[in-house]
């Protein structure tokens, strides 16, 4: 419920990619008698788990048509049940995720589409789907549960900012609960963190922080080293990836963008880094 909500969310897309999505949309036949004029909101795709590598990434015979990922393009790719997904699909997503694009090559050439999309996976905790809590109806067995998560990669867990154990609701929290933000709020609130990415990024030519690079990071956005003392160390020990590093850093930045501080403090960089916890282990 909450991937499929995030559209609503996100701002809608500038009239460059708008006219992205909506030339990708022209080819799919799905969305050809949508089509009214420019696609503003930002696209969702939801392809069902036992969708084959090419109708993710895309391919065919004969002419070559964008998956599922080019489809998401400016928008969010949610894979509901991701361990179900054959690993070698997900595992295909890994270069998208990195250049934001997708290189397909046949015998009579190569063909590029964009993809530049929000990765969403979500998974039960075990095969049973009972192992939250204190897990006492999981029918399932330590070899088991641990196979079952294993199906997603340790590299494409790399590439996952956020690492989200939800646990199951109780109905006293329920009825205790306040009312939440609405949509439009949180719209607000993305909006402006948004603006600040954008004024901050300008002179490098660049619009989000998931853009900036390693080089950029180590250099004219180089934070104070007390800074990123902890992050610095899980770094050392081996706790965490180069490429976990520098997507710490690129979260602890939207962070501060989300609360209108000019750069991350120390708790942002704690922060982005527990985002990144799976199953109580950092990655």
């Amino acid at each position: 419920m909450l991937a499929e909500r995030l559209p609503s969310i996100l701002p809608p897309l500038t009239d460059e990619h708008a006219m992205e999505a909506t030339a990708i949309a022209s080819v799919s036949s799905a969305a050809q008698a949508q089509l009214t004029g420019l696609q503003r909101t930002p696209p969702f795709e939801a392809p069902h788990h036992s969708a084959s590598a090419a109708a993710i990434i895309g391919g065919g015979t004969g002419m070559l048509t964008p998956g599922a990922v080019t489809r998401a393009h400016r928008g969010v790719l949610f894979l509901d049940e991701a361990p179900e997904f054959q690993r070698h699909v997900l595992d295909s997503l890994r270069q998208p995720i990195e250049t934001g694009r997708i290189a397909l090559q046949r015998s009579a050439g190569q063909v590029i589409f964009p993809a530049q999309f929000q990765l969403v996976l979500a998974a039960n905790p075990c095969p049973c789907g009972m192992n939250s809590g204190r897990g006492l109806q999981c029918t399932c067995t330590v070899a088991q549960r641990r196979g079952y998560l294993r199906r997603i990669s340790g590299p494409m867990l790399d590439r996952i900012d956020l690492q989200v154990r939800v646990e199951r609701p109780r109905s006293s929290a329920l009825a205790l609960a306040e009312p939440g933000e609405t949509s439009a709020q949180v719209l607000a609130r993305v909006r402006q963190a948004r603006a600040r990415q954008r004024e901050r990024l300008a002179p490098y030519g660049l619009q989000l922080n998931s853009q900036v690079s390693l080089k950029l990071l180590s250099d004219e956005l180089r934070l104070p080293r007390p800074v990123t003392a902890q992050l610095d160390a899980a770094l050392d020990r081996a706790l965490i990836s180069l490429r976990g590093y520098v997507r710490i850093l690129r979260l602890a930045w939207t962070l501060a963008d989300t609360q209108s501080r000019d750069e991350p403090a120390a708790e942002d960089i704690d922060a982005a880094m527990q985002l990144r916890l799976s199953a109580g282990d950092v990655r």
